[in-house]
């Protein structure tokens, strides 16, 4: 490990994981500062600018400080951003934990460490950022990869069942379809799903109904 390696990072804390695979288990997450998209419903914009430049030994003793919890969530922000960000993930899958991976994807996950459960974030329509998508990432999923869509409309939804088509994703991984907070209401959601035999898995985000996206939460 480098001893020039250092990390912007937002802020790091222990909670409830709220989302993926992995919700309900605490864990200790790792935001990273700062994000090439802009989508019109971002809830962690107060991650894109400021934070700590910190060495990655001490992200790692942070961590560390939460004795117990085995699960560590990489996020942002886009955490892919930072190139130091592929060296921190090694690291903490060598300490032994449980590492995910939040990213928009927009930028090529090939790099990260085949032991880290990778959730991309595939940008719809209603985001205003559908033409950042990386598309070459869906030819290197693995099973334990998450694809996730947040939802803002029907159109969305669409769009969204016609990715998983052509991309053959429901085979592939588990997906995950999430309405967009206050703009979708989550039964019509469900109602969809429903209708359409959607091979998805329903999503509420466990972390603002615990504590309504206060950041540390």
């Amino acid at each position: 490990m480098s001893a020039t390696q250092s990390l912007q990072i937002t802020e790091i804390f222990c909670s409830i994981q709220g989302e993926s695979a992995l919700v309900g288990w605490p864990t200790v997450f790792v935001r990273l500062t700062g994000c090439p998209l802009r989508c019109q419903y971002c809830d962690t914009a107060y991650a894109f600018h400021g934070g700590r430049k910190l060495p990655l030994e001490q992200v790692l003793d942070e961590v560390g400080a939460y004795a117990g919890v085995r699960h560590v969530c990489v996020t942002g922000g886009e955490p892919l951003a930072q190139a130091e960000c592929l060296p921190l993930m090694t690291a903490l899958c060598d300490a032994g934990y449980v590492v995910s991976l939040e990213t928009s994807g927009a930028l090529d996950i090939s790099a990260v460490d085949q032991r880290v459960q990778r959730v991309i974030d595939l940008k719809t329509p209603g985001s205003g950022e559908m033409a950042r998508n990386l598309w070459s990432n869906m030819a290197v999923l693995q099973a334990k990869d998450q694809i996730k869509f947040v939802l803002c409309d029907r159109t969305d939804f669409d769009w969204a069942m016609q990715q998983i088509s052509a991309h053959d994703l429901g085979s592939r991984c588990s997906v995950f379809f999430s309405p967009s907070h206050e703009q979708l209401d989550a039964t019509q959601l469900a109602e969809w799903i429903l209708e359409e035999r959607a091979p998805v898995r329903l999503q509420m985000q466990l972390h603002k109904l615990l504590w309504h996206n206060k950041p540390g939460h």
